[in-house]
């Protein structure tokens, strides 16, 4: 064997192969990157809210410039919402109830103002928030009111003020480091209270208060305050049902599209991924033929010799093996620079996502690595039947290149 190697190192060329190294080794990076990233930011838009379950919509009435319907209130009469109570697609619905005083807010992080700012509040039947009713409870006299807040502000905190101000990041484990106080102003009553956050939302744009809380402040500081609710939360039994969307299109209402966008978001996702994974592919094959290519020049311009080889007795297999071993020491050596070029630039990535989604868990980087080594053997695989072809058509003298 160690006479072919001596008849490979004459006619290497550089330049081919640094070629095909580089052009595999950028599609290679491509294809396990478009994989990774995928399984990375695919549980961001599939993963459900914490505090609202799958099966309830936000419903509220289409107000604005377009709408065929004009000149209407955006509030639901009671009339309405028995309507929408005796439709067959729905098991339950709530109101939302909003406060009807002044409401000044001044959050901090360990000693750090956060912002300050006049908010409202909103409730809905106890029923509709998924979480303990020990954690979600309110009664008169009690100082602490327990909140859910959306989770936009968490992500404003740890993309703004944490990173400026070196604060630490905050996520729903780290709710006690929250500092959230509130001033509430109506009826001649000016009260303080502090907020004890239980946890965030995605689906709420909304800072949730227990419906107890919502009832005995609305009374205490607004008396003469009644207005009917704006949206309703819906609790449906048949997502699927096409008379929900008639309904709502008929009576010009309008739903919370979070979980919609959300898939359709998924869909340009993997649509996206599948083009770039495409592009890798293809460079990868690309790069595949210059090195067979390159392997096919080096066995060509051996081919006497080779030949010669042959004939004193070498087997085809003898032969063809530091060829092999060329190639598969290409592809591994590809391979291990693609997979720590990706966990770096994961490693980026996912810190800005554990920044904007304190609650995101990361996954493993194992399956990128087996789809790695799949592509190794399959490309392997095939490097090897080439050469060994190639070299058996120079002992059956069957052809040149």
């Amino acid at each position: 064997m160690s006479l072919v190697w001596k008849l490979l190192r004459q006619h290497i060329s550089i330049p081919q192969f640094l070629g095909f190294f580089f052009a595999n080794l950028f599609g290679m990076s491509i294809v396990l990157l478009g994989f990774q990233f995928y399984r990375d930011i695919v549980p961001i838009f599939t993963s459900e809210d914490s505090f609202m379950k799958s099966d309830f919509i936000i419903l509220e009435k289409k107000i604005g410039a377009g709408n065929t319907i004009s000149g209407r209130s955006n509030t639901f009469s009671a009339a309405e919402v028995d309507d929408v109570k005796s439709q067959t697609f729905v098991d339950e619905v709530g109101n939302f109830t909003s406060s009807e005083y002044k409401v000044d807010a001044v959050m901090s992080v360990s000693g750090t103002k956060v912002f300050n700012s006049e908010l409202f509040f909103e409730s809905v039947p106890d029923g509709f928030v998924d979480v303990s009713l020990s954690d979600w409870q309110w009664k008169e006299g009690d100082h602490d009111i327990p909140i859910i807040l959306p989770r936009s502000y968490i992500m404003m905190y740890n993309l703004g003020f944490a990173q400026s101000r070196s604060l630490p990041k905050i996520s729903e484990g780290l709710v006690g480091m929250i500092d959230f106080n509130l001033f509430i102003h109506g009826n001649g009553h000016e009260d303080n209270f502090h907020g004890k956050i239980i946890g965030f939302s995605n689906r709420l744009n909304t800072i949730l208060v227990p419906q107890s809380f919502m009832d005995w402040s609305n009374a205490f500081y607004a008396p003469n305050e009644q207005c009917s609710p704006s949206r309703l939360i819906v609790k449906i039994n048949d997502p699927t049902n096409e008379n929900l969307s008639k309904y709502i299109e008929t009576n010009g209402y309008d739903i919370d599209k979070d979980n919609l966008n959300a898939e359709k978001t998924i869909y340009f996702l993997k649509l996206l991924v599948l083009m770039v994974m495409t592009v890798g592919l293809v460079i990868s094959l690309l790069s595949f033929y210059i090195l067979m290519l390159s392997i096919y020049l080096l066995v060509q311009k051996n081919a006497s010799k080779l030949e010669n080889l042959l004939l004193i007795g070498y087997s085809p297999g003898q032969v063809a093996r530091p060829y092999q071993w060329l190639t598969l020491a290409l592809n591994l050596l590809v391979l291990i620079i693609a997979l720590i070029l990706v966990w770096i630039v994961r490693r980026y990535y996912l810190g800005v996502l554990t920044t904007m989604f304190p609650e995101y868990e990361i996954g493993s980087f194992m399956p990128t690595v087996v789809l790695g080594i799949v592509l190794l053997i399959i490309v392997t695989v095939f490097n090897q039947l080439a050469i060994r072809r190639k070299i058996s058509k120079i002992w059956r003298h069957e052809g040149n290149f």
